[in-house]
Protein backbone atom coordinates (compact mmCIF):
# COMPACT_ATOMS: atom_id res chain seq x y z
CA UNK A 1 0.00 0.00 0.00
CA UNK A 2 0.98 3.68 -0.71
CA UNK A 3 1.66 5.82 3.05
CA UNK A 4 3.20 9.09 3.77
CA UNK A 5 6.73 9.34 5.48
CA UNK A 6 8.91 11.72 6.46
CA UNK A 7 12.54 11.04 5.35
CA UNK A 8 14.19 14.30 6.83
CA UNK A 9 12.86 17.75 8.25
CA UNK A 10 10.81 19.11 5.07
CA UNK A 11 11.33 15.91 2.57
CA UNK A 12 7.74 13.99 2.96
CA UNK A 13 7.90 10.92 0.52
CA UNK A 14 4.81 8.90 -0.12
CA UNK A 15 6.14 5.71 -0.83
CA UNK A 16 5.25 1.71 -0.82
CA UNK A 17 4.79 -0.02 2.72
CA UNK A 18 3.90 -2.99 4.01
CA UNK A 19 -0.57 -3.60 4.04
CA UNK A 20 -1.57 -3.67 7.63
CA UNK A 21 -2.37 -7.39 9.10
CA UNK A 22 -4.69 -8.26 12.26
CA UNK A 23 -2.14 -8.15 15.24
CA UNK A 24 -4.96 -9.28 17.48
CA UNK A 25 -8.54 -10.78 18.36
CA UNK A 26 -9.21 -6.55 19.48
CA UNK A 27 -8.31 -5.26 16.00
CA UNK A 28 -9.54 -3.95 12.78
CA UNK A 29 -7.78 -2.38 9.57
CA UNK A 30 -9.67 0.24 8.02
CA UNK A 31 -9.60 1.74 4.80
CA UNK A 32 -8.82 5.40 4.63
CA UNK A 33 -11.24 7.58 2.62
CA UNK A 34 -9.98 11.03 3.68
CA UNK A 35 -7.18 11.80 5.89
CA UNK A 36 -5.61 14.90 6.79
CA UNK A 37 -2.67 16.84 7.38
CA UNK A 38 -2.81 18.74 11.14
CA UNK A 39 -0.75 21.61 12.66
CA UNK A 40 0.93 19.29 15.02
CA UNK A 41 2.65 17.51 12.14
CA UNK A 42 4.25 20.35 11.10
CA UNK A 43 6.66 20.44 14.34
CA UNK A 44 8.55 17.05 12.79
CA UNK A 45 8.24 18.44 9.22
CA UNK A 46 10.16 21.37 10.19
CA UNK A 47 12.41 19.17 12.36
CA UNK A 48 11.48 20.70 15.88
CA UNK A 49 10.21 17.34 17.14
CA UNK A 50 13.17 14.59 15.93
CA UNK A 51 11.91 11.49 13.73
CA UNK A 52 13.45 8.87 12.88
CA UNK A 53 14.04 8.54 8.92
CA UNK A 54 10.67 7.17 7.35
CA UNK A 55 8.54 7.76 9.78
CA UNK A 56 4.76 7.21 9.19
CA UNK A 57 2.59 10.71 8.74
CA UNK A 58 -0.86 11.41 10.05
CA UNK A 59 -3.32 10.80 13.05
CA UNK A 60 -6.07 12.30 11.46
CA UNK A 61 -8.63 9.99 8.96
CA UNK A 62 -11.89 8.18 8.25
CA UNK A 63 -12.69 5.32 6.58
CA UNK A 64 -14.47 1.83 6.15
CA UNK A 65 -13.99 -0.71 8.04
CA UNK A 66 -12.56 -4.27 5.94
CA UNK A 67 -11.35 -6.25 8.78
CA UNK A 68 -12.41 -7.31 12.40
CA UNK A 69 -10.63 -9.43 14.79
CA UNK A 70 -12.59 -12.47 16.29
CA UNK A 71 -13.30 -10.26 19.86
CA UNK A 72 -14.45 -7.21 18.09
CA UNK A 73 -18.04 -6.53 19.13
CA UNK A 74 -19.51 -3.06 18.13
CA UNK A 75 -18.10 -3.09 14.46
CA UNK A 76 -18.26 -4.49 11.13
CA UNK A 77 -16.74 -5.17 7.98
CA UNK A 78 -18.33 -2.25 5.40
CA UNK A 79 -19.19 -0.25 8.27
CA UNK A 80 -18.09 4.27 8.48
CA UNK A 81 -15.77 4.94 11.20
CA UNK A 82 -14.47 7.78 12.45
CA UNK A 83 -11.26 7.71 14.26
CA UNK A 84 -9.57 9.87 16.91
CA UNK A 85 -6.06 10.81 16.80
CA UNK A 86 -5.17 8.63 19.76
CA UNK A 87 -6.73 4.45 20.15
CA UNK A 88 -7.91 4.02 23.74
CA UNK A 89 -9.00 0.39 25.06
CA UNK A 90 -12.45 1.78 26.41
CA UNK A 91 -12.11 -0.09 29.59
CA UNK A 92 -9.38 1.39 31.76
CA UNK A 93 -9.96 4.24 34.97
CA UNK A 94 -8.99 6.74 32.61
CA UNK A 95 -11.45 5.95 29.86
CA UNK A 96 -14.24 5.10 32.13
CA UNK A 97 -13.91 8.82 33.21
CA UNK A 98 -13.71 9.58 29.56
CA UNK A 99 -10.07 10.54 30.03
CA UNK A 100 -9.66 8.33 26.37
CA UNK A 101 -6.26 10.58 25.54
CA UNK A 102 -4.76 9.46 29.22
CA UNK A 103 -5.80 5.45 28.31
CA UNK A 104 -3.69 2.96 30.07
CA UNK A 105 -2.94 1.39 26.74
CA UNK A 106 -2.98 4.63 24.32
CA UNK A 107 -1.26 5.40 21.31
CA UNK A 108 -0.87 7.93 18.53
CA UNK A 109 -1.22 6.96 15.21
CA UNK A 110 2.20 7.30 13.09
CA UNK A 111 4.36 6.29 16.33
CA UNK A 112 6.90 4.07 15.74
CA UNK A 113 5.43 0.61 15.11
CA UNK A 114 2.01 1.62 14.11
CA UNK A 115 0.44 2.62 10.78
CA UNK A 116 0.16 6.69 10.12
CA UNK A 117 -3.17 8.13 8.86
CA UNK A 118 -2.18 9.61 5.69
CA UNK A 119 -1.97 5.84 4.32
CA UNK A 120 -3.88 3.88 2.26
CA UNK A 121 -4.77 1.10 4.89
CA UNK A 122 -4.51 1.33 9.01
CA UNK A 123 -3.91 -1.29 11.89
CA UNK A 124 -6.69 -0.23 14.41
CA UNK A 125 -5.48 -1.85 18.00
CA UNK A 126 -8.45 -1.84 20.66
CA UNK A 127 -11.01 -0.90 17.46
CA UNK A 128 -14.53 -1.06 20.38
CA UNK A 129 -13.25 1.64 22.15
CA UNK A 130 -11.33 3.53 19.83
CA UNK A 131 -13.60 3.64 16.53
CA UNK A 132 -16.88 5.40 16.27
CA UNK A 133 -19.00 3.60 13.46
CA UNK A 134 -21.93 5.42 11.50
CA UNK A 135 -25.05 3.03 11.23
CA UNK A 136 -24.86 4.44 7.35
CA UNK A 137 -22.71 5.19 5.09
CA UNK A 138 -22.94 9.17 4.66
CA UNK A 139 -23.37 11.54 2.11
CA UNK A 140 -20.09 12.16 0.85
CA UNK A 141 -20.59 15.57 0.94
CA UNK A 142 -19.77 15.47 4.94
CA UNK A 143 -16.77 13.57 4.89
CA UNK A 144 -14.42 17.15 5.06
CA UNK A 145 -16.73 17.55 8.55
CA UNK A 146 -16.52 14.32 10.23
CA UNK A 147 -13.01 13.92 9.30
CA UNK A 148 -12.44 17.41 11.85
CA UNK A 149 -13.93 15.14 14.23
CA UNK A 150 -10.88 12.82 14.18
CA UNK A 151 -9.30 15.67 15.95
CA UNK A 152 -8.97 19.92 15.62
CA UNK A 153 -13.24 20.07 16.05
CA UNK A 154 -13.05 18.12 19.08
CA UNK A 155 -9.80 19.75 20.24
CA UNK A 156 -11.25 23.38 19.89
CA UNK A 157 -14.52 21.66 22.10
CA UNK A 158 -11.91 20.49 24.24
CA UNK A 159 -10.31 24.03 24.77
CA UNK A 160 -13.75 25.38 25.06
CA UNK A 161 -14.61 23.57 27.22
CA UNK A 162 -11.62 23.29 29.87
CA UNK A 163 -12.03 27.12 29.73
CA UNK A 164 -14.90 26.49 31.11
CA UNK A 165 -17.39 28.24 27.96
CA UNK A 166 -21.03 28.18 29.03
CA UNK A 167 -24.34 30.18 27.45
CA UNK A 168 -23.63 33.90 27.34
CA UNK A 169 -19.72 34.01 27.74
CA UNK A 170 -17.38 36.38 26.61
CA UNK A 171 -14.43 34.05 24.69
CA UNK A 172 -10.94 35.14 23.21
CA UNK A 173 -9.47 32.78 20.93
CA UNK A 174 -6.11 32.77 20.28
CA UNK A 175 -4.80 30.78 16.98
CA UNK A 176 -6.17 30.64 13.50
CA UNK A 177 -5.34 27.38 12.54
CA UNK A 178 -7.63 25.02 12.33
CA UNK A 179 -8.03 24.18 15.97
CA UNK A 180 -8.34 27.97 17.06
CA UNK A 181 -10.95 28.10 14.05
CA UNK A 182 -12.78 25.37 15.58
CA UNK A 183 -12.65 26.44 18.62
CA UNK A 184 -14.84 29.75 17.17
CA UNK A 185 -17.13 27.54 16.36
CA UNK A 186 -17.44 25.24 19.27
CA UNK A 187 -17.60 28.13 21.80
CA UNK A 188 -20.47 29.29 20.07
CA UNK A 189 -21.86 25.89 19.99
CA UNK A 190 -21.93 26.26 24.14
CA UNK A 191 -23.69 29.60 24.18
CA UNK A 192 -20.68 32.26 23.69
CA UNK A 193 -22.54 35.43 22.93
CA UNK A 194 -19.34 37.21 22.31
CA UNK A 195 -15.94 35.53 20.74
CA UNK A 196 -13.43 38.06 19.88
CA UNK A 197 -10.58 35.65 17.58
CA UNK A 198 -7.19 36.65 16.71
CA UNK A 199 -6.12 36.34 13.53
CA UNK A 200 -3.69 38.47 10.97
CA UNK A 201 -4.89 36.63 7.53
CA UNK A 202 -7.78 37.76 5.71
CA UNK A 203 -8.68 34.69 4.59
CA UNK A 204 -8.65 33.29 8.44
CA UNK A 205 -10.92 35.95 9.57
CA UNK A 206 -13.25 35.08 6.99
CA UNK A 207 -13.89 31.81 8.45
CA UNK A 208 -13.55 32.91 11.63
CA UNK A 209 -16.70 35.09 11.29
CA UNK A 210 -18.47 32.41 9.07
CA UNK A 211 -18.02 30.33 12.48
CA UNK A 212 -19.67 32.92 14.89
CA UNK A 213 -16.64 35.43 15.98
CA UNK A 214 -17.87 38.61 17.21
CA UNK A 215 -14.89 40.65 16.42
CA UNK A 216 -11.14 39.58 15.07
CA UNK A 217 -7.99 41.26 16.71
CA UNK A 218 -5.79 41.27 13.48
CA UNK A 219 -2.63 41.88 15.65
CA UNK A 220 -0.02 39.79 17.82
CA UNK A 221 1.39 39.52 21.60
CA UNK A 222 1.58 42.76 23.29
CA UNK A 223 -0.50 44.63 21.02
CA UNK A 224 -3.27 41.88 20.69
CA UNK A 225 -3.59 41.51 24.03
CA UNK A 226 -3.94 45.52 24.48
CA UNK A 227 -6.41 45.16 21.71
CA UNK A 228 -8.29 42.59 23.58
CA UNK A 229 -8.56 44.78 26.86
CA UNK A 230 -9.78 47.60 25.24
CA UNK A 231 -12.56 45.81 23.48
CA UNK A 232 -13.30 44.14 27.31
CA UNK A 233 -13.27 47.15 29.12
CA UNK A 234 -9.65 46.69 30.74
CA UNK A 235 -10.46 43.58 31.96
CA UNK A 236 -9.68 40.97 29.59
CA UNK A 237 -12.00 37.73 29.17
CA UNK A 238 -13.35 35.14 31.48
CA UNK A 239 -12.77 32.47 29.06
CA UNK A 240 -9.68 32.21 26.92
CA UNK A 241 -8.53 29.21 24.45
CA UNK A 242 -4.91 28.83 23.20
CA UNK A 243 -4.86 26.97 20.05
CA UNK A 244 -1.34 26.96 19.21
CA UNK A 245 1.34 25.48 21.99
CA UNK A 246 3.98 28.69 21.71
CA UNK A 247 5.23 30.72 24.57
CA UNK A 248 4.00 34.41 22.76
CA UNK A 249 0.53 32.38 22.30
CA UNK A 250 0.54 31.26 26.02
CA UNK A 251 1.60 34.58 26.91
CA UNK A 252 -1.07 36.21 25.22
CA UNK A 253 -3.40 33.96 26.24
CA UNK A 254 -2.74 34.73 30.30
CA UNK A 255 -2.53 38.40 29.80
CA UNK A 256 -5.88 38.62 27.71
CA UNK A 257 -7.87 36.91 30.66
CA UNK A 258 -9.44 38.67 32.94
CA UNK A 259 -8.02 38.08 36.58
CA UNK A 260 -9.89 34.77 38.58
CA UNK A 261 -10.82 33.86 34.62
CA UNK A 262 -9.97 30.54 32.75
CA UNK A 263 -7.61 29.45 29.91
CA UNK A 264 -8.04 25.99 28.03
CA UNK A 265 -5.23 25.16 26.23
CA UNK A 266 -4.63 22.63 23.53
CA UNK A 267 -1.57 23.88 21.59
CA UNK A 268 1.14 21.20 22.17
CA UNK A 269 3.67 22.88 24.75
CA UNK A 270 6.82 24.64 23.29
CA UNK A 271 7.54 27.18 26.13
CA UNK A 272 10.70 27.99 26.92
CA UNK A 273 10.15 30.48 29.55
CA UNK A 274 9.14 29.17 32.67
CA UNK A 275 7.58 32.84 33.53
CA UNK A 276 3.93 31.85 32.47
CA UNK A 277 3.89 30.01 35.70
CA UNK A 278 4.31 33.08 37.40
CA UNK A 279 1.65 34.94 35.14
CA UNK A 280 -1.03 32.45 36.00
CA UNK A 281 -0.05 32.51 40.07
CA UNK A 282 -0.30 36.71 39.85
CA UNK A 283 -3.64 36.98 38.24
CA UNK A 284 -4.92 34.30 39.34
CA UNK A 285 -5.85 32.36 36.58
CA UNK A 286 -7.08 28.41 36.11
CA UNK A 287 -5.40 26.72 33.05
CA UNK A 288 -6.68 23.45 31.98
CA UNK A 289 -6.38 21.46 28.78
CA UNK A 290 -3.92 19.14 27.07
CA UNK A 291 -4.84 16.57 24.50
CA UNK A 292 -8.46 16.27 24.02
CA UNK A 293 -10.57 14.04 24.47
CA UNK A 294 -11.82 12.69 20.75
CA UNK A 295 -13.55 9.59 21.22
CA UNK A 296 -15.84 10.90 24.79
CA UNK A 297 -16.49 14.06 22.46
CA UNK A 298 -17.32 11.96 19.53
CA UNK A 299 -20.33 11.02 19.91
CA UNK A 300 -22.42 13.99 20.48
CA UNK A 301 -20.61 16.04 17.71
CA UNK A 302 -20.99 13.34 15.35
CA UNK A 303 -25.12 14.11 15.93
CA UNK A 304 -24.54 17.13 15.48
CA UNK A 305 -22.79 16.68 11.82
CA UNK A 306 -25.35 14.05 10.87
CA UNK A 307 -28.03 16.42 11.90
CA UNK A 308 -26.88 19.80 10.04
CA UNK A 309 -26.25 21.83 12.99
CA UNK A 310 -22.44 22.15 13.10
CA UNK A 311 -20.37 21.68 10.36
CA UNK A 312 -16.41 22.93 10.79
CA UNK A 313 -15.46 21.50 7.23
CA UNK A 314 -14.40 25.32 6.33
CA UNK A 315 -11.35 24.78 8.09
CA UNK A 316 -10.08 22.54 4.80
CA UNK A 317 -9.24 24.77 1.72
CA UNK A 318 -7.29 22.29 -0.16
CA UNK A 319 -7.59 18.76 -1.42
CA UNK A 320 -4.91 16.60 -2.77
CA UNK A 321 -4.35 13.49 -3.44
CA UNK A 322 -2.15 11.34 -1.45
CA UNK A 323 0.58 11.32 -3.45
CA UNK A 324 0.64 14.88 -3.30
CA UNK A 325 1.30 15.32 0.36
CA UNK A 326 4.31 16.81 0.02
CA UNK A 327 2.81 19.76 -1.57
CA UNK A 328 0.59 19.53 1.21
CA UNK A 329 2.37 19.84 3.89
CA UNK A 330 4.57 22.56 2.49
CA UNK A 331 1.41 24.82 1.74
CA UNK A 332 0.31 24.88 5.05
CA UNK A 333 4.33 25.21 6.04
CA UNK A 334 3.68 28.68 4.33
CA UNK A 335 0.90 29.39 5.50
CA UNK A 336 -0.65 28.86 1.92
CA UNK A 337 -3.51 26.54 3.38
CA UNK A 338 -5.27 26.36 7.25
CA UNK A 339 -5.60 22.46 6.27
CA UNK A 340 -5.32 20.39 3.53
CA UNK A 341 -7.46 17.46 2.96
CA UNK A 342 -6.02 14.06 1.29
CA UNK A 343 -7.36 11.55 -0.60
CA UNK A 344 -5.81 8.00 -0.85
Amino acid sequence: MRAATLTSPRNVLVTDVADPVLGGPGEAIVEVVAACICGSDLWPYRGIHPTAPGQRLGHEFVGIVREVGADVRTLSAGQFVVAPFSWSDGTCPACLEGVTVGCDNAGSWGQPGSDGGQGQFVRVPFADGTLVGLDEHPDPGLMPALLTLSDVMATGHHAAVSAGVRPGSTVVVVGDGAVGLCGVLAARRLGAERVIALSSYPQRQAIARAFGASEVVAARGREAVAAVRELTGGRGAPHVLECVGTQEALETAIHSARRGGSVGFVGVPHVTDAKVVTALFSRSLGLRGGGAWVRTYLPELLADVLAGTLDPSAVFDLELPLEAAAEGYAAMDERRAVKVLLRP
